[in-house]
């Protein structure tokens, strides 16, 4: 026990240092600027426009959290039961993305579906539209950039639960005749369904914090949270309130995280 508490505490004091001063510091802001009290939180609780950026985040999270699992538990399927080239396939399609940055991730999309974009330029000169459609500088263009960064996540722990289902169940249910559809949704399904919880949780926590890709991809039309915290902090200037939403933030990737730990000992996740 002293032994483990002597590797761990290096990681835990660093983990202090870098997180917890500086929320620490942010929660001061919240309480005392621009002075003492709880009226940031008020204001963030009750002001229509703070109000309608949460509801925003929250309608985005939740699209693209369903989107997201969706799209990866067809991609995981492929990766862990797939031919050998299938798989080879999906795992490039799922690491190559981790080499290229959220920035060139977001103004490759940019350049894709912008009204200049190649996607429009195509479809004009076939003849299929007579004016650009309005794929970015709204929630649309946000949902798909952001869907696009997190499937990669969204894989991972469908991967794991997919590579411990149980081979004499699924042999079982095709022995008594049940057809490919009435396996999938009748015995696959509910089977991983702690591994689309837990990929559910993950993209959604992650979906709550996102910046750049809003910002870039919603062209200050489709403000979210993080970015709305941005514009308290650096252009407003309004620190309480920055921090204040900062902290809300915080509380709910909190008892996120806390629900997803939760679930994960409830799967006989150790």
């Amino acid at each position: 026990m002293t032994r483990t508490a002597a590797l761990l505490g290096p990681l835990m004091l660093l983990l202090g240092l870098a997180y917890l001063l500086p929320f620490l510091g942010v929660l001061r802001w919240s309480v005392t600027l621009p002075e003492p009290g709880l009226g940031q939180y008020h204001a963030a609780l009750t002001d229509p426009l703070v109000l309608s950026v949460f509801w925003r985040t929250l309608r985005i999270c939740a699209v693209v959290t369903v989107v997201s699992v969706a799209a990866a538990y067809v991609v995981t399927l492929l990766w862990v039961r797939g031919s050998p080239l299938q798989r080879l396939l999906v795992e490039l399609c799922i690491l190559i993305p981790f080499w290229i940055s959220v920035l060139t991730r977001a103004f490759g999309w940019l350049a894709l579906l912008s009204n200049k974009g190649l996607l429009n330029s195509w479809l004009m000169s076939l003849g299929v539209l007579g004016q650009p459609l309005t794929l970015v500088r709204n929630e649309f263009g946000v949902i798909v950039g952001m869907v696009h960064f997190l499937i990669p996540f969204a894989a991972f722990p469908l991967a794991t639960t997919f590579r411990g289902l149980d081979e004499r169940v699924l042999m079982a249910a095709r022995g008594m005749g049940a057809s490919r559809a009435r396996i999938f949704w009748q015995v696959m399904v509910p089977m991983t369904r702690a591994g689309v919880l837990g990929a559910a949780l993950l993209v959604f926590v992650f979906a709550l914090g996102f910046f750049v890709t809003p910002a870039i991809l919603g062209g200050g039309r489709s403000v979210m949270a993080a970015e709305l915290v941005y514009l308290r902090i650096f252009q407003s200037p309004d620190w309480g309130l920055g921090a204040a939403v900062s902290v809300i933030l915080m509380v709910c990737v909190g008892a996120l995280l806390a629900l997803m730990m939760r679930q994960g000992r409830a799967g006989g996740v150790r």
